[in-house]
């Protein structure tokens, strides 16, 4: 018989993820996911459920990995806060499941899982899409996200300057405070990216924040925010000219305002490029619209019990 789930707590997840570790088999992950004659990856859209009283929604994201024998779903709860709200924006619970006797072997934090697995995915993009010799690194936003993000971009690339900017400045500064680096403090969005070879943004923005117009030719964006269909973070003329990758085209189309209200078409997946079935086009300005799926969050929660289970077993 199936024995009671391992419960592994937020601090857990932390000491057991790792960028080097994960970034990796997301990137096999999303190539898998992106192989349209294989069935390997069975991830639906996202499903949301409207809290309106709180403004909020619940997402349930299930996925089954079959070769890899990986099923498992995240619990996760995101709302539009007013600004300086002391509430979170996101909540997340990662359930961890024997696909065989269908019990839950883990139950989860979901927040450190999802701030990660998103800064690793962002980072894979800018790997692979980010101009070469890219000196300076522009976040938009000074949340959790803005926290994983800085992490991972200055875990794997060497940027001269990194810059930041939030709608409230003091949480700008507070930021800018925590990293372990110099980070430039920006009063404006524009003077944030101006010039900035990489620029991500991790808003709770739901009109646009970042327009074409300030934006270098040939730089990269991965937009990480706005995951409703009715919410933006970028403009139409960025979003147009731009060469636009999304981790799921499907998703997108039904969850990114960014992509639905401006008309933008979806060149590839990031899977594509992974697979190389589609080039990525270092030499013009890009953008990776980043929803999140599912098998993002299979592999980092396998990877968090595999390495439970090793800790664990060790005398």
């Amino acid at each position: 018989m199936a024995g009671p789930p391992v419960i592994i707590w937020e601090h857990e997840v932390k000491q057991l993820l790792r960028y080097r570790e994960l970034i990796p088999r997301l990137e096999v992950a999303l190539g898998k996911f992106s192989k349209r004659d294989s069935a390997e990856v069975i991830q639906p859209v996202r499903t949301t459920v409207p809290l309106q009283k709180h403004s909020g929604f619940l997402g349930v994201m299930p996925t089954y990995m079959e070769n890899d024998g990986v099923l498992c779903s995240k619990l996760v709860c995101f709302y539009k806060r007013e600004d300086g709200s002391t509430l979170p924006a996101t909540q997340a619970t990662v359930l961890l499941l024997d696909p065989e006797y269908g019990n839950v072997k883990a139950v989860m934090d979901g927040d450190v899982i999802t701030a990660m697995r998103t800064a690793a995915v962002s980072a894979i993009s800018a790997k692979m899409l980010m101009p070469p010799g890219a000196e300076v690194l522009a976040i938009l936003g000074a949340g959790h996200q803005a926290l994983s993000h800085y992490n991972v971009f200055t875990e794997i690339f060497s940027f001269k300057e990194v810059r930041v900017w939030s709608n409230r400045k003091q949480s700008a500064e507070k930021f800018s405070q925590s990293v372990s680096g110099p980070v430039t403090v920006c009063g404006s969005v524009e003077e944030a990216v101006r010039g900035a070879d990489a620029i991500v943004t991790v808003t709770r923005a739901t009109e646009p924040v970042l327009f074409g117009q300030w934006v270098k030719p040939g730089a990269h964006v991965a937009a990480v925010g706005a995951c409703r269909p009715n919410w933006r973070e970028l403009d139409d003329s960025l979003m147009k000219e731009a060469v636009v990758y999304t981790d799921s085209r499907e998703g997108a189309m039904a969850e990114s305002g960014d992509v639905i209200l401006s008309g933008a078409e979806v060149f590839a997946e990031l899977g594509d490029v992974v697979n190389g079935t589609k080039p990525a086009h270092r030499e013009k300005t890009t953008v990776f619209k980043s929803l999140g799926m599912g098998v993002e969050d299979a592999v980092s929660a396998q990877l968090v019990f595999d390495q439970w289970k090793a800790k664990a077993s060790k005398p």
